[in-house]
């Protein structure tokens, strides 16, 4: 197929109170529960929490997803089951709670952090082999059935036909081994790094596999939000740019040049979270260990 990939207390901080609302009404269908505050919570922590020592208070916390309208029952409940989840474990200084990274919690970060700016909304290269894997797990086993379609699809795998899973990234067979592991399967499943022969098309095959034009849609959304570099509180910009970004990774299967549509909106929105990131990082980075000291003393 012919393509190219294209409030506070401080004056500082009353300048937030703008921003934050709007970021209130972006993010609230997000930070509605605990389980999605964590998710935001863990942005928070990768942002900010693993460059800066691993560590931060309960209050700290509590100040910063304030901003986003996160009642602070929510925040304390998200933090409880971060902890249950074996990413963060808590220190208790007198009255106070300081809620540092696990060696579990870091890695997480850690790997999420690299496939998060290393991504680039298209595969830079590519050799022309194909990861195939024929799996299936029995209906009546949903979660089995749910756990190896998530998996695969994170792994950059789509399904063009029942049972059949393809990808071009053949680095990924570990990853994809893992899952058809933990999934059961893996004395049934085949797995296969070959090339494509025959007559149908591989465009074909493409757009039956993986939702194209549902991924390039959420690529619009992201440049349209993001289009200003206007940031009256950089902090709160910045968590709403990397928790927008952060499920592109694991959505977009990056393909190859080749395979995707002419114009790919994913390219542009690679560089517009690269620029507004770089943009505001450092006034961001430094408004969050304001906040720390703060909560520190």
């Amino acid at each position: 197929m012919s393509s190219r990939v294209s409030a506070h207390t401080s004056g500082e901080s009353a300048r937030a109170s703008s921003e934050s609302a709007r970021a209130s009404s972006v993010l609230r269908r997000h930070a509605v529960g605990a389980d999605n505050a964590r998710r935001l919570l863990l942005t928070v922590m990768g942002e900010f929490v693993l460059p800066n020592g691993g560590m931060a208070w309960t209050q700290t916390f509590l100040e910063v997803l304030s901003r986003f309208d996160i009642e602070q029952g929510t925040v304390r409940q998200a933090l409880a089951r971060s902890a249950a989840a074996g990413w963060i474990e808590a220190d208790r200084v007198g009255r106070r709670t300081r809620w540092r990274l696990t060696p579990a919690g870091e890695q997480l970060l850690v790997e999420g952090t690299e496939r998060i700016y290393g991504f680039t909304g298209y595969a830079g290269s590519w050799d022309g082999r194909w990861l195939i894997v024929l799996a299936s797990v029995p209906e009546t086993d949903r979660s089995g059935r749910h756990l190896l379609r998530t998996g695969l699809s994170r792994s950059g795998l789509g399904s063009p036909s029942p049972g059949i899973w393809i990808g071009t990234n053949t680095s990924r067979l570990h990853s994809v081994e893992d899952v058809l592991s933990r999934t059961g399967v893996t004395n049934t499943a085949q797995v296969f790094v070959a090339e494509h022969r025959g007559a149908m098309p591989v465009a074909s095959m493409v757009a039956q596999a993986w939702d194209l034009p549902g991924i390039e849609a959420e690529y619009e959304a992201f440049v349209d939000q993001f289009r200003s570099g206007a940031a009256t509180d950089p902090l709160v910009r910045v968590i709403e740019l990397v928790h927008a970004w952060r499920r592109f990774p694991w959505r977009d299967p990056s393909l190859p040049a080749e395979l995707l549509p002419s114009g790919w909106k994913g390219v542009e929105a690679a560089q517009l979270f690269q620029e507004r990131h770089q943009h505001w990082a450092g006034a961001a980075t430094k408004e969050w260990l304001r906040i720390s000291r703060s909560s520190d003393s």
